[in-house]
């Protein structure tokens, strides 16, 4: 039995191989891989020929790579790597990429630098030092090009007016915009518009697909690695929504959320073409101000980063014949994530009784869809609120302990349930705070988006799986890794679809 989450820990090498011959990008940081003949060492997602496999050495840092000869390779650069193992020297690389994560979702969009470092556990001066170290900018700068970036996408493919553009790309002010936008791109941000967007009318209303937003809202995409099981990953979502929270009408998923103090709704649907392959979404006049982290979220949420080709084949080819069955049924499965980390535990711990407890202490939200009517609780609205109210709303009083506590580790910062929070000591904390095995890895799995969760104890997957104990479902899942989520996923919608016919 195994509930190791951490790839760092394993010891099967074909493992790490199926990460790196996918390229993916969740296992960057966790391991390096050394060509004997070029004597370089690569992170996992360089994009250099894919080595023959009797070449290959993996190590679990930098620091073992080179003390064993290897130098790193100038394309991938694993210096700039997530993490690069656990010792102190990589410190600074886990530093620069946590920066960089929380910036790329507007962290420095209203706020200072001061204020992310004292979030980060370190000084303004050392966070400017990594960044400057590991990416060769300082924490403004990197901000300014995710900023301009949005601006320009936002100009060319939506109709905002371009002082709006502005606001919703993180700028503070138009003057600042249009001096950014001259200096990097040499151009003023009307440029950008070669014809003019047709304004949309509301065809049917928010929440019902219409080939056009409704009046007032927003239309963008975002882009996948086809196949995309779209079908299958809706049902998940619908099976599991918050009331008032989260709806799912057709094939449209819809939620309302808070951001940067901004409440509103997105309304998500896929919408391949012929050339692209892309979600589209739809999102609330309220929402357009905080852009940047809502877009960060919705990838992370819908699993948008996978690589299911990889992940597919790996899983077909390992067995048993049923997952092999299984995955042919449902191409590209996504693993759902989180909107928000805290959202994800209270949905798992709470079950159908999240709709309640989110009715009691969410804040009410007018969205323009009557059934997006409330954005769920903070960690600190639950904290404050508490083991006997949850008990008193109907929560059973386990899990109203499990998660008060919880609430209380989210709330004060001591529980980080969002990436790049390290799986294995996120587990161990959920543990600490009573909640159960199997929930707890759901939560990892959810909360952080790692493709590896998977709990073993868990008898609803060993009915699933077909095997007796934790010991014989262990065995059976050493050949799913990397992706024994993804596996466990299809198992337990397999079992469900049984369910529903008898």
């Amino acid at each position: 039995m195994s509930h190791d989450l951490s790839p760092t820990d394993l010891s099967a090498i074909d493992v790490l191989a199926r990460a790196l011959d996918a390229r993916d990008a969740r296992f960057d940081g966790l391991f390096f891989v050394g060509i004997t003949t070029t004597r370089i060492y690569c992170r996992p997602v360089c994009p250099a020929r894919i080595s023959d496999t009797r070449n290959r050495r993996f190590f679990a840092s930098a620091a073992a790579a080179e003390r064993a000869g290897f130098r790193p390779c100038l394309r991938c650069r694993p210096e700039l790597a997530p993490g690069g193992g656990r010792a102190q020297m990589d410190a600074v690389p886990r530093l620069a990429q946590a920066a960089e994560h929380r910036i790329a979702a507007g962290a420095l969009n209203g706020g200072s630098v001061a204020e992310l470092a004292r979030e980060l556990g370190v000084s303004p001066r050392h966070l400017r030092r990594a960044l400057e170290r590991e990416l060769g900018v300082s924490p403004v700068e990197l901000a300014q090009t995710h900023r301009l970036l949005l601006a320009k996408r936002l100009l060319a493919d939506t109709p905002l007016p371009v002082t709006r553009v502005a606001y919703a790309s993180g700028f503070q002010s138009l003057r600042r915009f249009n001096a950014a936008f001259r200096e990097r791109y040499r151009m003023a941000p009307s440029a950008i518009r070669r014809t003019p967007h047709r304004r949309a009318a509301a065809r049917g209303g928010p929440g019902v697909p219409n080939d056009e937003p409704a009046e007032g809202w927003l239309r963008l995409t975002l882009a996948y690695r086809a196949p995309l099981a779209w079908d299958a990953l809706v049902a998940v979502l619908a099976r599991e929504a918050i009331p008032g929270v989260e709806c799912v009408c057709g094939r449209v998923y819809g939620r309302t959320l808070r951001l940067d103090g901004h409440a509103g709704a997105v309304l998500v649907t896929d919408a391949p073409n012929a050339t692209h392959s892309h979600i589209r979404i739809d999102v609330s006049p309220a929402r357009v101000p905080a852009l940047m982290p809502l877009l960060a979220r919705l990838r992370r949420l819908l699993d948008l980063d996978a690589v299911p080709s990889a992940i597919d084949a790996h899983l077909a080819h390992v067995g048993p014949e049923r997952l092999a069955s299984l995955v042919a049924r449902r191409p590209g499965l996504r693993l759902p994530g989180a909107a928000d980390g805290f959202e994800a535990a209270l949905r798992a711990l709470l079950g159908p009784r999240a709709g309640c407890v989110a009715q009691a202490l969410g804040t009410p939200v007018d969205a323009g869809v009557p059934a997006l009517s409330t954005v769920a609780p903070d960690a600190g609205r639950v904290a404050d609120a508490g083991a006997d109210r949850l008990a008193a709303l109907g929560v059973p009083r386990r899990a109203a302990h499990a998660l008060a506590a919880v609430a209380r580790g989210v709330a004060d910062g001591t529980l980080r349930l969002d990436p790049p929070a390290d799986a294995a000591a996120v587990r161990r904390a959920l543990r600490a705070a009573g909640v159960g095995d199997a929930t707890a890895t759901t939560i990892v799995a959810r909360a952080l988006s790692w493709p590896d969760a998977f709990c073993a104890t868990d008898r609803a997957l060993q009915r699933a799986a077909g095997v007796e104990g934790a010991r014989a479902l262990g065995t059976l899942a050493e050949r799913w890794r990397p992706w024994r989520a993804y596996a466990a996923l299809h198992l337990r919608l397999a079992e469900r679809s049984v369910a529903e016919l008898r």
